[in-house]
């Protein structure tokens, strides 16, 4: 989401949130959104949260992607969902497994996780060659498609590395050109996330609480 209003010079005053076991669960941050989870978007409407709800709403507030009446808007909307549904829903089993199978089945867990995500991401792959102006570069379907690509190069900790971005051509071509960007060039420094975020990410900070 800082990305995305990065790149289209959106002002967003950004409020850290703690790695403290505690610190999704204040009744100041519950009142923002009740499920506990990040981003959540301050809007003139109300908050907003989950990362795909978030970025149709910058998405239309701002035309940074097809609107209701335009004719790529169907094919927006799917792959923005995609990635949510399906891309992003495989991998939050990877960064935290256990809250998915017992620890004996973990492992396999993780297998299968992983390899349902990697087949969805050959589809997005293949759509990012087809149909390369629904992926403008820091657009909102590039920004979540890069922030996903590199916390599967992170997750699970840990354990070997399963995912190789130069599998998928097109998107590891987009990620080169992305991290040339001014924007993420400075949103790296500034996150200490290392000079090649999307391309080779450093090692993830360890997970605080379960």
């Amino acid at each position: 989401m800082r990305l995305v209003c990065a790149a289209a010079r959106i002002e967003l005053a950004l409020r850290a949130v703690g790695r403290a076991p505690d610190a999704l669960e204040s009744q100041a941050f519950r009142a923002l959104n009740p499920t506990g989870t990040i981003p959540v978007l301050e809007t003139p409407q109300g908050p907003v949260s989950e990362t795909g709800a978030t970025l149709l709403w910058l998405s239309d507030a701002h035309r940074l992607g097809p609107g209701p009446a335009d004719a790529g808007r169907p094919a927006f909307l799917k792959w923005l969902f995609f990635l949510s549904n399906t891309v992003h829903a495989d991998l939050r089993q990877l960064v935290r497994p256990w809250r998915y199978a017992p620890v004996e089945a973990e492992a396999g867990q993780v297998n299968l996780a992983a390899g349902r995500f990697l087949a969805a991401l050959g589809l997005v792959d293949q759509a990012l060659r087809q149909q390369p102006a629904l992926f403008p570069q820091l657009g909102p379907l590039s920004c979540y498609l890069l922030m996903l690509c590199r916390w599967a190069a992170q997750y699970p900790l840990d354990h070997p590395r399963w995912f190789h971005l130069t599998a998928f051509p097109a998107l590891q071509a987009h990620a080169e050109t992305a991290e040339t960007r001014s924007e993420v060039q400075q949103i790296a420094v500034e996150e200490e996330l290392g000079a090649r975020l999307f391309t080779a990410p450093p090692a993830a900070p360890p997970i605080l609480f379960r």
